[in-house]
């Protein structure tokens, strides 16, 4: 059975313009290629991420830290509410076969953390600086480049 490529992107609730629209590119690219976004169902990086991912024919899965649904932000498709607060960092990081990290505060750094230690691929756009086991990017097209890199060598259900 072919399963999506789940393409964890995580990055701050509160964002300039500027970083929002760099999470809207990269969640387009995501979209494009047809692989399902994750994330944390929230505003700023994650809603831009997730409008780019829609807009361009994505899923867009949200893990939510609350309670309810209705706390996702428009462009989530699949909302799911956890109840966890920031333990639902790690339902995000087993989720996604690859991460794409984007600014980020604590949270992301969290998630990062949690992803290195499960050895999973986290690609870095602007985000927290010199941490190892990061794979610095400069774009979104660069970043994908690094996902099917990952996709190949991992041999991920879905093609690249």
């Amino acid at each position: 059975m072919d399963y999506p490529v789940y393409i964890g992107l995580i990055g701050s609730g509160n964002c300039s313009y500027t970083v929002c629209r760099l999470a809207e590119e990269m969640g387009a690219e995501i979209g494009r290629r047809g692989w399902t976004l994750v994330c944390g169902g929230l505003g700023g990086v994650m809603e831009g991420a997730a409008k780019g991912c829609m807009e361009n024919g994505g899923n867009t899965v949200g893990i939510l830290p609350g309670l309810t649904k209705e706390s996702a932000n428009p462009y989530i498709k699949v909302p799911v509410p956890t109840g966890l607060g920031d333990g639902r960092n790690l339902l995000i990081v087993r989720a996604s076969d690859v991460l794409v990290a984007i600014s980020g505060g604590y949270g992301t750094l969290s998630e990062i953390a949690l992803a290195l230690k499960m050895n999973k691929k986290v690609i870095g756009l602007q985000t927290w600086n010199y941490i190892r086991g990061i794979r610095y990017v400069s774009d979104p097209l660069d970043a994908v480049q690094e996902i099917e890199k990952e996709i190949l060598r991992s041999g991920f259900c879905q093609k690249a």
